[in-house]
């Protein structure tokens, strides 16, 4: 069944962070996002892009204890930014020179590398590894 609108792709995903200024320098200085801010929208959010995928930077209520922070139940687990094998291995080795903390994970299909932002969001760069049309395919 054909639906009736077409999504074009991820568009942001908005996370709450301690500190706005603190996380947008480590977004732009780790994954070279670009950031938009315009005045008609204040303070915030603060929406870092690359290209026109990204996130959106919210303050957080450090004082609202109602969701544990360190809970695995409902909450934002993940995102993951899609970049090419050759860019893959570039930033690979930009996490390394900035000596950043990272995990690589092979998931058969495509590889990623996770690290963790300021305030603990997992942060996911992945790159498939088979071909894509094979994979794909409807």
């Amino acid at each position: 069944m054909k639906h009736k609108f077409e999504i074009n792709g991820l568009d942001h995903v908005a996370i709450r962070v301690k500190d706005l200024e603190r996380s947008a320098e480590w977004y732009t200085k780790l994954l070279g996002l670009k950031r938009y801010q315009t005045p008609e929208w204040g303070h915030y959010p603060v929406f870092l892009l690359a290209n026109r995928s990204g996130i959106a930077l919210f303050p957080a209520n450090p004082n609202d204890t109602a969701i544990d922070p360190t809970s695995r139940n409902v909450k934002l687990d993940h995102f993951a930014f899609n970049v090419s094998r050759e860019n893959f291995e570039k930033a690979r080795k930009h996490y390394e020179e900035l000596d950043m903390d990272y995990t690589f994970s092979d998931h058969h299909y495509f590889h990623s590398i996770y690290t963790k932002d300021p305030d603990g969001h997992t942060v996911e760069l992945t790159t498939i590894v088979v071909d894509e049309q094979d994979f794909y395919k409807q």
